[in-house]
Parts: C-alpha cells; sequence; structure tokens
C-alpha cells in the first residue's frame, strides 16, 4: 500500500463525491450487508495507520458520507 491508499478490492472503495473517505462492504449470513465508511486520520503510533470510522451499519449509511 502507498500512502493513504487502502488496498484495492471489490469490497473497498472510495466513496464518490467525498475524497479520503472509503466505503467497506460485507456479508455474514442471509440478512442485511453490512457497510461502514472511513477514512485515514493523523498517525496515532508510529508507523501505524490510524482509521477513524464514520458510519457502521446497512446501506441505510450512504445519506452522507
Amino acid at each position: 500500500m502507498a500512502g493513504n491508499e487502502p488496498t484495492r478490492t471489490p469490497l473497498i472503495k472510495g466513496v464518490h463525491g467525498a475524497p479520503g473517505v472509503y466505503e467497506l462492504t460485507w456479508s455474514m449470513g442471509p440478512g442485511p450487508a453490512g457497510r461502514a465508511t472511513w477514512q485515514y486520520g493523523q498517525e496515532q503510533i508510529r508507523g501505524a495507520r490510524h482509521i477513524v470510522w464514520r458510519r457502521i451499519g446497512t446501506h441505510d449509511i450512504f445519506t452522507g458520507p
């Protein structure tokens, strides 16, 4: 991974219209799929990325990043 870009997979992508904000999708069975938005924050531990979770839930979280 270079800079502040996450590893690209079909489950992680940038949020359209919100630079620096990413979305993550997962599914754990027959219920609704889970989704979360996040961004990188300022490093808290030297050499370790710091993630700021913005929203976690179902598809309904996408009313705004």
